[in-house]
């Protein structure tokens, strides 16, 4: 559940927005449930999240390399130790020169040889940074700029998008004509998470303006730039500017908004400033017919900025990013000024992770799907495939039945929706075609140019697309993640194999907690394709309205009381969700326990469910939902979700069980406690 500034990616792609932050692992009793984690002293009517995990929160502490701890983590710290111990294999295997294990086992050894890193310095970046000096006319500002287009999606953070790059690229089927890929230029040039870093007049906010302008300066003169002090002001004043022009996170998940097609002739008369035409030569998109502009209003004043700002602040910033954007591949004086402010002044945590743990991370993002193979082939049986495969099918067929018993949508909708369900495609583990990276390039000795050609090596994939059939099975996860996403455009669904463990699945465990646990991730990602925005986007994956006005309106207002809802929560003192920017992940919470409980029960086949560990059947569904979001979360990195992201917190996530008839009957929840809901202010969405 998607948020990197890939705005885009936060409207189409919908992830379970989990962070590998930390993780604690802890007993589970046969019922599969954490027993000892439960508080009796919290009322579960005034608490659910207190009552499943308080007492696990208790005694959970968070690694000093970590921003949070919790459950997600435990899961992420499992395929971490299998990716050490496959990297390791390869490493020691000595594959053939081309292979990708060869690469694998070149690239993390570049990552880990700092020696040689600190003896290269700043060398490896000297053709970027050498251009970006010969800088002396906006025409070759424009060639720069288009020069360093890059397209980079992360759904595990949908929101967030490459901040170095002052736009992005994304490219996936038109949204009027999904049976070819367009190109859809998004927003960009922030170094901060997103435009409120710049904006908000918050306390917190403003330390943290401080606190980069200093970092800006720290780089540069890391890099013996002259008059540093004074181009990082420069640098910062720009990206406010840049940040003034940009759109919110809530207008620009607005599909309605972002679906405007412009001829490249457009952009010199709809966007000045920039010289487009040189620009899009630059990027090799030059032959493009039509470009879709995700934010217009931004594209327009981010345009506007080439032209009205001197060249010599652009030049300090383009040097900034370009150093900023490898700053954990240099030398030691970068990284540590980079983790300083990114990790520990953003985030909170106190300690960088182990070198080690940062090459597995590096690895995975450039050579994701060589080390998938590997991973579904050592840890991945075709036995958890087939049975999560048959869960996610009852699933389905549970949200098809649910939406038989909607009396409030008229049959002509409900045949719409039906035939969503009945078209959607479902990837479990892995992908059934993996990447080629038989072309990238990956030298032992060159960790910071391994990077930039991965980063070229997926730029070149993405624009292949634009002159190629639309592959409808593409997967935008490697099997390695954990997590999971709805592609509303595809109609698709990726359940990666990594997240397809205990305790979110376990095949030995009870029903009622795979169900509560996995079950309701796949009901999450399932009722993406029908939320806020999914619901805009019909079985072919076309933005397109099926609703009857009657339907929509319906909708709508059962929507806004979740709003409202989630609104009311506190994450910290003063500091409120968002409920309109968590708006689809909140409906997607909502629908997708609701038919996760529906095809548990469909699955007992009328027979009733045991009592274990005194705990029925509906108490263990509804306790192992919550202990799937138990998390523990330093107050930095709370703040930054609640500002840049698109999901409310796990504790909030865990109170969705007040708009379940049936955990009211489970828990007993009095009129007078705090999560009790009337059966009319219950939000019933699908």
């Amino acid at each position: 559940m998607s948020t990197e500034r890939w705005i885009l990616a936060a409207a189409i792609l919908c992830s379970l927005g989990v962070t590998t932050t930390g993780a604690v692992d802890a007993p589970r009793s046969p019922s599969g449930i954490d027993l000892v984690g439960i508080d009796h002293s919290i009322k579960p009517g005034d608490d659910f999240d207190g009552y499943a995990n308080e007492n696990w929160r208790k005694t959970a502490v968070i690694p000093a390399d970590r921003s949070s701890t919790g459950v997600f983590l435990h899961v992420f710290e499992k395929a971490e130790k299998r990716n050490a111990e496959l990297i390791k294999t390869i490493a020691a295997s000595k594959a053939p020169a081309g292979t990708s294990q060869r690469k694998i086992a070149d690239y993390y050894a570049a990552f880990m040889d700092t020696a040689s890193i600190e003896k290269h310095g700043l060398a490896p970046l000297q053709p970027q940074l050498g251009a970006i000096a010969a800088i002396t006319t906006k025409a070759a500002l424009a060639t720069q700029l288009g020069a360093e287009l890059r397209a980079d999606v992360d759904p595990i953070n949908a929101t967030n998008f490459s901040t170095e790059h002052l736009f992005g690229l994304f490219v996936t089927q038109g949204l009027e004509d999904p049976s070819r890929s367009m190109p859809y230029l998004l927003q960009g040039g922030l170094g901060m998470p997103n435009r409120d870093y710049y904006l908000d007049t918050d306390k917190d906010m403003a330390g943290f303006r401080s606190q980069y302008q200093v970092y800006i300066a720290t780089q540069l003169k890391n890099a013996g730039i002259a008059d540093a002090d004074e181009k990082a002001k420069a640098v910062f004043d720009l990206e406010i500017k840049i940040a003034k022009a940009q759109e919110s996170l809530v207008d620009s998940e607005d599909v309605h908004k972002a679906n405007n097609p412009w001829a490249l002739t457009d952009f010199a008369s709809k966007a000045p400033g920039l010289d487009w035409a040189i620009y899009f030569k630059a990027a090799g998109l030059d032959t493009q017919k039509q470009i879709v502009v995700w934010q217009p209003a931004a594209i327009t004043a981010e345009s506007a900025l080439v032209a009205s700002e001197p060249l010599d602040t652009w030049k300090a910033y383009l040097t900034f990013h370009t150093i900023n954007h490898v700053a954990s591949l240099l030398p030691k004086a970068y990284a540590d000024a980079s983790f300083e402010f990114y990790s520990h002044a953003l985030q909170g945590t106190p300690k960088q992770s182990e070198r080690w743990k940062r090459a597995l991370g590096a690895v995975n993002r450039d050579l994701g799907d060589a080390v998938g193979q590997l991973y579904v082939k050592q840890y991945f049986p075709a036995s958890s495939k087939i049975e999560v495969q048959q869960m996610v099918n009852n699933i389905l067929a549970a949200f098809d039945s649910r939406v038989d018993e909607l009396t409030w949508m008229t049959p002509s909708t409900k045949a719409k929706a039906k035939a969503k369900i009945a078209t959607t495609h479902v990837g479990v583990g892995y992908p059934e075609t993996w990447r080629n990276y038989a072309d990238l390039t990956i030298k032992a000795d060159d960790p910071v140019g391994n990077h930039l050609r991965a980063e070229q090596h997926e730029y070149q994939h993405q624009k292949a697309k634009l002159d190629a059939p639309v592959d409808r099975n593409e997967w935008w996860m490697t099997p390695q993640t954990v997590n999971a996403v709805n592609l509303p455009l595809q109609n698709a669904l990726n359940f990666p194999a990594a997240i397809l463990e205990a305790p979110f699945f376990d095949p030995k465990a009870d029903p009622a907690a795979n169900y509560g646990s996995i079950g309701a991730v796949i009901g999450h990602e399932i009722s993406h394709s029908f939320d806020n925005t999914g619901a805009e986007f019909d079985a072919n994956g076309k933005l397109a309205n099926w609703w009857t006005p009657a339907d929509q309106a319906h909708f709508k207002a059962a929507t806004q009381k979740l709003v409202t809802q989630y609104s009311a929560y506190e994450a910290l003192p003063g500091l409120h969700i968002n409920g309109q920017q968590t708006l689809g992940e909140n409906i997607a919470d909502v629908s997708g326990l609701t038919v996760a409980y529906i095809a548990y029960h469909k699955s007992l086949r009328g027979k009733p469910a045991p009592v274990i560990d005194g705990l029925t059947g509906d108490q263990r569904f509804f306790l192992a939902f919550a202990q799937s979001w138990r998390e523990k979360t330093r107050d930095a990195a709370m703040r930054a979700q609640v500002i840049s992201d698109g999901h409310a917190p796990g504790n909030f996530r865990a109170q969705t069980v007040r708009n379940i008839d049936a955990w009211y009957d489970a828990f007993a929840p009095k009129p007078d406690e705090k999560l009790y809901l009337a059966p009319d202010d219950r939000v019933r969405i699908w």
